[in-house]
Protein backbone atom coordinates (compact mmCIF):
# COMPACT_ATOMS: atom_id res chain seq x y z
CA UNK A 1 0.00 0.00 0.00
CA UNK A 2 1.40 3.44 -1.12
CA UNK A 3 1.75 5.38 2.57
CA UNK A 4 0.73 8.69 2.87
CA UNK A 5 2.16 11.62 3.29
CA UNK A 6 0.12 14.03 5.36
CA UNK A 7 2.17 17.28 5.17
CA UNK A 8 0.31 20.22 6.76
CA UNK A 9 2.01 22.77 5.29
CA UNK A 10 1.20 21.56 1.60
CA UNK A 11 -2.12 21.16 2.77
CA UNK A 12 -2.48 24.45 3.97
CA UNK A 13 -1.18 26.20 1.18
CA UNK A 14 -3.29 24.19 -0.94
CA UNK A 15 -6.60 25.53 0.61
CA UNK A 16 -4.92 29.21 0.05
CA UNK A 17 -4.49 28.51 -3.61
CA UNK A 18 -1.17 28.11 -3.64
CA UNK A 19 1.43 25.06 -4.80
CA UNK A 20 2.85 22.10 -2.31
CA UNK A 21 6.36 22.94 -3.75
CA UNK A 22 8.20 25.17 -6.25
CA UNK A 23 6.10 25.68 -9.53
CA UNK A 24 6.97 24.24 -12.45
CA UNK A 25 6.70 27.54 -14.56
CA UNK A 26 9.58 28.05 -17.02
CA UNK A 27 10.49 24.04 -16.84
CA UNK A 28 10.50 22.32 -19.85
CA UNK A 29 7.96 19.42 -19.78
CA UNK A 30 8.95 16.12 -19.09
CA UNK A 31 8.32 12.66 -20.92
CA UNK A 32 6.70 9.95 -19.88
CA UNK A 33 8.79 7.86 -17.26
CA UNK A 34 8.57 4.87 -14.89
CA UNK A 35 6.01 5.02 -12.54
CA UNK A 36 5.21 8.73 -13.35
CA UNK A 37 6.20 12.32 -13.87
CA UNK A 38 4.17 13.06 -10.93
CA UNK A 39 1.16 11.77 -8.78
CA UNK A 40 -1.35 13.77 -6.10
CA UNK A 41 -4.21 12.84 -3.87
CA UNK A 42 -6.77 15.25 -2.41
CA UNK A 43 -9.64 14.74 -0.31
CA UNK A 44 -12.23 16.99 -2.68
CA UNK A 45 -14.36 18.33 -0.16
CA UNK A 46 -11.79 20.37 1.40
CA UNK A 47 -8.61 20.44 -0.72
CA UNK A 48 -6.27 18.59 1.87
CA UNK A 49 -3.71 16.79 0.53
CA UNK A 50 -3.08 13.02 0.70
CA UNK A 51 -0.54 11.90 -1.06
CA UNK A 52 2.23 14.28 -3.46
CA UNK A 53 5.19 12.76 -5.10
CA UNK A 54 6.29 15.32 -7.59
CA UNK A 55 3.02 17.45 -8.14
CA UNK A 56 4.14 20.22 -9.28
CA UNK A 57 6.17 18.70 -12.23
CA UNK A 58 5.57 19.26 -16.04
CA UNK A 59 4.14 16.99 -17.77
CA UNK A 60 1.56 16.15 -21.29
CA UNK A 61 -2.01 16.14 -20.31
CA UNK A 62 -3.34 14.54 -23.62
CA UNK A 63 -6.93 13.94 -23.70
CA UNK A 64 -7.19 14.87 -19.69
CA UNK A 65 -7.59 18.20 -21.20
CA UNK A 66 -11.22 16.96 -22.29
CA UNK A 67 -12.44 18.04 -18.48
CA UNK A 68 -11.46 21.68 -19.11
CA UNK A 69 -13.42 21.09 -22.61
CA UNK A 70 -16.45 19.69 -21.22
CA UNK A 71 -16.11 22.32 -17.75
CA UNK A 72 -16.64 25.09 -20.68
CA UNK A 73 -19.21 23.37 -22.21
CA UNK A 74 -21.28 22.63 -19.34
CA UNK A 75 -20.63 26.27 -18.29
CA UNK A 76 -22.47 27.58 -21.79
CA UNK A 77 -25.26 25.38 -21.25
CA UNK A 78 -25.20 26.54 -17.56
CA UNK A 79 -25.63 29.89 -18.96
CA UNK A 80 -28.45 29.47 -21.84
CA UNK A 81 -25.61 30.31 -24.33
CA UNK A 82 -25.90 26.47 -24.88
CA UNK A 83 -28.63 23.34 -24.65
CA UNK A 84 -27.63 20.05 -24.20
CA UNK A 85 -30.20 19.13 -27.06
CA UNK A 86 -28.92 22.02 -29.65
CA UNK A 87 -28.19 20.77 -32.51
CA UNK A 88 -23.90 21.29 -33.63
CA UNK A 89 -22.79 20.64 -36.98
CA UNK A 90 -19.56 19.45 -38.04
CA UNK A 91 -17.09 21.87 -39.34
CA UNK A 92 -15.16 21.29 -43.05
CA UNK A 93 -11.48 20.33 -42.59
CA UNK A 94 -9.43 23.13 -42.72
CA UNK A 95 -6.25 22.17 -42.56
CA UNK A 96 -3.79 18.98 -42.26
CA UNK A 97 -3.71 19.30 -38.44
CA UNK A 98 -7.47 18.89 -38.19
CA UNK A 99 -6.99 15.93 -40.20
CA UNK A 100 -4.14 14.49 -38.04
CA UNK A 101 -5.62 15.44 -34.61
CA UNK A 102 -8.83 13.09 -35.53
CA UNK A 103 -7.21 10.45 -36.42
CA UNK A 104 -6.44 8.48 -33.02
CA UNK A 105 -10.03 8.33 -31.36
CA UNK A 106 -12.57 9.96 -33.25
CA UNK A 107 -16.40 10.40 -34.41
CA UNK A 108 -15.68 10.44 -38.07
CA UNK A 109 -18.24 13.00 -38.45
CA UNK A 110 -18.02 14.68 -42.12
CA UNK A 111 -18.99 18.36 -42.72
CA UNK A 112 -22.40 19.25 -42.21
CA UNK A 113 -23.33 16.53 -40.19
CA UNK A 114 -24.95 16.81 -36.94
CA UNK A 115 -25.00 15.86 -33.51
CA UNK A 116 -26.70 17.18 -30.35
CA UNK A 117 -24.72 18.81 -27.36
CA UNK A 118 -25.52 15.92 -25.02
CA UNK A 119 -24.07 12.84 -27.72
CA UNK A 120 -21.08 15.42 -28.41
CA UNK A 121 -20.82 15.75 -24.29
CA UNK A 122 -20.81 11.76 -24.41
CA UNK A 123 -18.50 10.89 -27.11
CA UNK A 124 -15.92 13.07 -25.13
CA UNK A 125 -16.09 11.63 -22.20
CA UNK A 126 -16.33 8.05 -23.30
CA UNK A 127 -14.67 7.50 -26.34
CA UNK A 128 -12.57 10.78 -26.05
CA UNK A 129 -13.49 11.95 -29.70
CA UNK A 130 -10.58 14.91 -30.90
CA UNK A 131 -12.87 15.75 -33.39
CA UNK A 132 -15.95 16.21 -30.88
CA UNK A 133 -13.86 18.43 -28.28
CA UNK A 134 -13.25 20.58 -32.20
CA UNK A 135 -17.13 20.80 -32.65
CA UNK A 136 -17.92 21.44 -29.18
CA UNK A 137 -14.68 24.14 -28.86
CA UNK A 138 -16.50 25.82 -32.17
CA UNK A 139 -20.53 25.77 -30.60
CA UNK A 140 -19.45 27.25 -27.43
CA UNK A 141 -17.15 29.81 -28.18
CA UNK A 142 -17.66 30.38 -32.40
CA UNK A 143 -14.19 29.14 -33.03
CA UNK A 144 -11.45 27.01 -31.38
CA UNK A 145 -9.06 29.98 -30.94
CA UNK A 146 -11.35 31.54 -28.52
CA UNK A 147 -12.44 28.41 -26.96
CA UNK A 148 -8.65 28.22 -26.55
CA UNK A 149 -8.20 31.54 -25.17
CA UNK A 150 -11.08 30.88 -22.61
CA UNK A 151 -9.50 27.67 -21.32
CA UNK A 152 -6.36 29.24 -20.46
CA UNK A 153 -8.14 32.05 -19.17
CA UNK A 154 -10.24 29.94 -17.09
CA UNK A 155 -7.15 27.67 -16.33
CA UNK A 156 -5.66 31.38 -14.97
CA UNK A 157 -8.72 32.10 -12.46
CA UNK A 158 -8.38 28.61 -11.20
CA UNK A 159 -4.80 28.88 -10.15
CA UNK A 160 -3.59 26.39 -12.55
CA UNK A 161 -0.37 28.82 -13.11
CA UNK A 162 1.73 26.05 -14.44
CA UNK A 163 -0.87 24.94 -17.50
CA UNK A 164 -1.00 26.49 -20.95
CA UNK A 165 -3.58 24.79 -23.99
CA UNK A 166 -2.89 24.77 -27.47
CA UNK A 167 -6.26 23.06 -28.32
CA UNK A 168 -9.85 21.84 -26.81
CA UNK A 169 -8.27 17.64 -27.18
CA UNK A 170 -4.78 17.45 -26.06
CA UNK A 171 -3.66 16.06 -29.12
CA UNK A 172 0.10 16.78 -30.64
CA UNK A 173 0.63 19.51 -32.50
CA UNK A 174 0.86 19.19 -36.81
CA UNK A 175 3.81 19.10 -37.40
CA UNK A 176 5.42 17.14 -34.12
CA UNK A 177 8.28 19.52 -34.49
CA UNK A 178 5.90 22.58 -33.08
CA UNK A 179 6.50 23.61 -29.49
CA UNK A 180 2.46 23.85 -28.89
CA UNK A 181 1.38 21.04 -26.36
CA UNK A 182 -0.84 21.06 -24.09
CA UNK A 183 1.36 21.45 -20.57
CA UNK A 184 0.04 20.90 -16.96
CA UNK A 185 0.89 19.11 -13.61
CA UNK A 186 -1.10 16.81 -10.84
CA UNK A 187 -1.68 20.14 -8.77
CA UNK A 188 -3.52 22.21 -11.51
CA UNK A 189 -4.94 19.06 -12.71
CA UNK A 190 -6.20 17.96 -9.31
CA UNK A 191 -7.71 22.44 -9.09
CA UNK A 192 -9.37 21.62 -12.40
CA UNK A 193 -11.42 18.69 -11.57
CA UNK A 194 -12.06 19.86 -8.04
CA UNK A 195 -13.37 22.72 -9.38
CA UNK A 196 -15.63 21.10 -12.15
CA UNK A 197 -17.07 18.70 -10.09
CA UNK A 198 -18.13 21.92 -7.89
CA UNK A 199 -19.80 23.36 -10.53
CA UNK A 200 -21.16 20.89 -12.38
CA UNK A 201 -21.53 17.27 -10.62
CA UNK A 202 -23.15 16.46 -13.58
CA UNK A 203 -19.74 15.88 -15.53
CA UNK A 204 -20.57 12.20 -13.43
CA UNK A 205 -23.29 11.33 -15.82
CA UNK A 206 -20.59 11.19 -18.76
CA UNK A 207 -17.67 10.42 -17.03
CA UNK A 208 -19.57 7.55 -14.48
CA UNK A 209 -20.57 5.77 -17.91
CA UNK A 210 -19.25 2.46 -18.83
CA UNK A 211 -20.21 2.21 -22.02
CA UNK A 212 -23.07 3.84 -23.89
CA UNK A 213 -24.93 3.27 -27.12
CA UNK A 214 -24.20 5.84 -29.61
CA UNK A 215 -24.77 5.96 -33.26
CA UNK A 216 -21.68 6.35 -35.11
CA UNK A 217 -21.06 6.47 -38.98
CA UNK A 218 -20.17 3.13 -41.29
CA UNK A 219 -20.04 3.01 -44.79
CA UNK A 220 -22.44 -0.05 -46.20
CA UNK A 221 -21.22 -1.29 -49.81
CA UNK A 222 -21.96 0.99 -53.07
CA UNK A 223 -20.27 3.85 -50.54
CA UNK A 224 -23.98 4.35 -48.81
CA UNK A 225 -22.84 6.19 -45.38
CA UNK A 226 -25.31 5.86 -42.57
CA UNK A 227 -25.47 6.19 -38.75
CA UNK A 228 -25.29 2.76 -36.97
CA UNK A 229 -25.79 2.08 -33.18
CA UNK A 230 -23.02 0.56 -31.33
CA UNK A 231 -21.60 0.25 -27.53
CA UNK A 232 -18.85 2.65 -27.20
CA UNK A 233 -16.44 1.54 -24.21
CA UNK A 234 -15.13 4.16 -21.72
CA UNK A 235 -11.68 4.45 -21.67
CA UNK A 236 -11.08 4.53 -18.12
CA UNK A 237 -10.03 1.65 -17.30
CA UNK A 238 -10.09 1.34 -13.36
CA UNK A 239 -14.25 2.14 -13.67
CA UNK A 240 -14.17 -0.70 -16.73
CA UNK A 241 -12.60 -3.21 -15.77
CA UNK A 242 -13.44 -5.95 -13.33
CA UNK A 243 -9.90 -6.51 -12.08
CA UNK A 244 -9.90 -2.93 -11.56
CA UNK A 245 -13.16 -1.64 -10.10
CA UNK A 246 -12.53 -0.43 -6.54
CA UNK A 247 -15.49 -1.68 -4.38
CA UNK A 248 -16.81 -0.19 -0.72
CA UNK A 249 -17.16 -2.48 2.14
CA UNK A 250 -20.85 -1.38 1.02
CA UNK A 251 -21.18 -3.14 -2.29
CA UNK A 252 -21.13 0.10 -4.46
CA UNK A 253 -18.47 0.57 -6.87
CA UNK A 254 -16.21 3.78 -5.75
CA UNK A 255 -14.93 5.08 -9.29
CA UNK A 256 -17.50 7.73 -11.15
CA UNK A 257 -14.72 9.30 -13.21
CA UNK A 258 -13.32 11.74 -15.09
CA UNK A 259 -11.03 10.98 -17.41
CA UNK A 260 -7.71 9.21 -19.07
CA UNK A 261 -5.40 10.41 -21.48
CA UNK A 262 -2.65 9.43 -24.10
CA UNK A 263 0.19 10.72 -26.25
CA UNK A 264 3.57 8.65 -27.59
CA UNK A 265 5.38 11.99 -25.84
CA UNK A 266 3.75 12.35 -22.37
CA UNK A 267 2.52 9.02 -21.81
CA UNK A 268 -0.66 8.01 -20.15
CA UNK A 269 -2.38 9.77 -17.52
CA UNK A 270 -5.55 10.01 -15.34
CA UNK A 271 -7.81 11.97 -13.08
CA UNK A 272 -9.53 9.29 -10.87
CA UNK A 273 -12.24 10.73 -8.53
CA UNK A 274 -14.41 8.23 -6.36
CA UNK A 275 -16.38 8.25 -3.12
CA UNK A 276 -17.22 6.15 0.15
CA UNK A 277 -19.70 7.22 2.40
CA UNK A 278 -20.08 10.51 0.85
CA UNK A 279 -16.71 11.35 0.84
CA UNK A 280 -14.93 12.11 -2.24
CA UNK A 281 -11.11 11.98 -3.11
CA UNK A 282 -9.47 12.93 -6.39
CA UNK A 283 -6.08 11.09 -7.50
CA UNK A 284 -4.02 12.21 -10.32
CA UNK A 285 -1.33 9.96 -12.06
CA UNK A 286 0.89 12.21 -14.71
CA UNK A 287 3.26 10.71 -17.52
CA UNK A 288 3.44 7.30 -17.05
CA UNK A 289 5.17 5.19 -19.50
CA UNK A 290 2.26 2.43 -19.94
CA UNK A 291 -1.63 2.61 -19.22
CA UNK A 292 -0.85 -0.47 -17.37
CA UNK A 293 1.40 1.26 -14.20
CA UNK A 294 -0.95 4.24 -14.52
CA UNK A 295 -3.95 2.41 -13.85
CA UNK A 296 -2.53 0.34 -11.13
CA UNK A 297 -0.74 3.10 -9.18
CA UNK A 298 -4.37 5.25 -10.01
CA UNK A 299 -5.73 2.47 -8.11
CA UNK A 300 -3.56 2.13 -5.07
CA UNK A 301 -3.99 5.80 -4.48
CA UNK A 302 -7.23 5.51 -4.77
CA UNK A 303 -8.13 2.73 -2.28
CA UNK A 304 -5.76 4.41 0.23
CA UNK A 305 -7.08 7.78 -0.07
CA UNK A 306 -10.47 6.06 0.32
CA UNK A 307 -8.87 4.59 3.47
CA UNK A 308 -7.96 7.81 4.97
CA UNK A 309 -11.20 10.04 4.62
CA UNK A 310 -13.70 7.11 4.86
CA UNK A 311 -12.38 4.71 7.38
Amino acid sequence: MIRFRRVIFCALVWLAGGACAVGAAGRAPQRATDPYVGALAIDADSGRVLFADRADAPGYPASVTKVMTAYLVLDAVKEGRLALDTIVRASPTRTREDVELRKPSCIGMRAGETLTVRELLAFLMVKSANDGAIFLAEAAAGSVADFVRRMNARAQALGMKDTVYYNPNGMPPWPRSAQRYNVSTCTDLARLARAVLKDHPEILDYTSLKSVKLKVPATRPRGIREWVPRLIYNHNNVLVKKDLRVVNPDGSEAVDGLKTGYIDLGGSSIVLTGTRKGRRVIVVVLGSSSAKTRDATARRLLVSALDAVAW
